[in-house]
């Protein structure tokens, strides 16, 4: 009898060890893109700087947070930034957490008020011109609620210098709406995309799949041909738009 409880005894322990093994590993298959302490690993590209400069420091690190802000600044004047993380990625799970406030920098676009993003595949920052707007990339679009009128979910797509398909057929139009709630106030948002190189990509909001598209393109201007450039991999980066905006916890799982 003692030799056959030793056995279940030995049995659950090596059950519940095999547990937290598992469950360690599935933790440390996410990775950690920001450590909370400084900007180790991104680089900035703003509008009319050299790459690795950001003479106004847009991009900054307080308390923990990963902050995108305006205090430097006389005025934007369309001085549209990026912060590149230093990796390419072609097929991952990127999440994250954000959250508007204050208020928009003097001289932003009335467009650009709660309005930033995340740019997926993006093409290499050292080839953007030196006054590029934005990179050819596919851009999750953060926006924030202005009113109780009008609606204006979050987790949109827009796509600079790109195209895609939804549902079997080319895209072209710039932005598309997804079916996101709107946010209001400072509240924390976790977004999530769900990248597949080329096949398929998802966006999710607070958990829910908002909107996918697939066969992600270079929009070459003045190309007709139906074989432009699948666009499978490329960098991901946090925009600067002119509104002040906040990110933590910021993780890559490798699919």
């Amino acid at each position: 009898m003692k030799v056959r409880i030793k056995y279940i005894a030995i049995l659950i322990c090596i059950n519940f060890s095999c547990k937290d093994q598992s469950s360690i590993s599935a933790e440390e298959e996410w990775q950690s893109l920001f450590n909370g302490k400084n900007l180790e690993g991104w680089i900035p590209k703003i509008k009319g700087e050299t790459f690795g400069s950001d003479s106004l420091q847009t991009f900054i690190v307080e308390d923990g947070l990963l902050k995108v802000t305006y205090k430097k600044y006389d005025s934007f004047d369309s001085r549209f930034g990026h912060l590149f993380y230093k990796t390419p990625f072609s097929q991952y799970r990127l999440k994250f957490q954000y959250r508007f406030v204050g208020q928009q920098a003097y001289g932003g676009e009335p467009w650009a008020e709660k309005n930033s993003g995340i740019m997926l595949h993006s093409q290499d920052p050292k080839m953007m011109d030196l006054d590029q707007d934005f990179p050819n990339s596919l851009e999750a679009q953060l926006l924030g609620g202005m009113n109780d009128i009008v609606p204006r979910p979050t987790g949109n797509l827009c796509t600079p210098g790109t195209h895609v398909n939804i549902n079997g057929k080319r895209i072209e139009q710039h932005c598309i709406v997804a079916n996101a709630p709107t946010f209001y106030d400072e509240e924390w948002i976790t977004a999530e995309v769900e990248v597949y190189g080329d096949s398929l990509i998802r966006h999710y909001i607070n958990g829910k799949a908002v909107i996918e598209y697939s066969k992600p393109v270079y929009d070459t201007p003045g190309d007709t041909t139906k074989h432009l450039k699948p666009v499978k991999s490329g960098y991901i980066s946090l925009q600067s738009e002119s509104h002040p905006i906040e990110f933590r916890s910021i993780e890559l799982k490798a699919l």
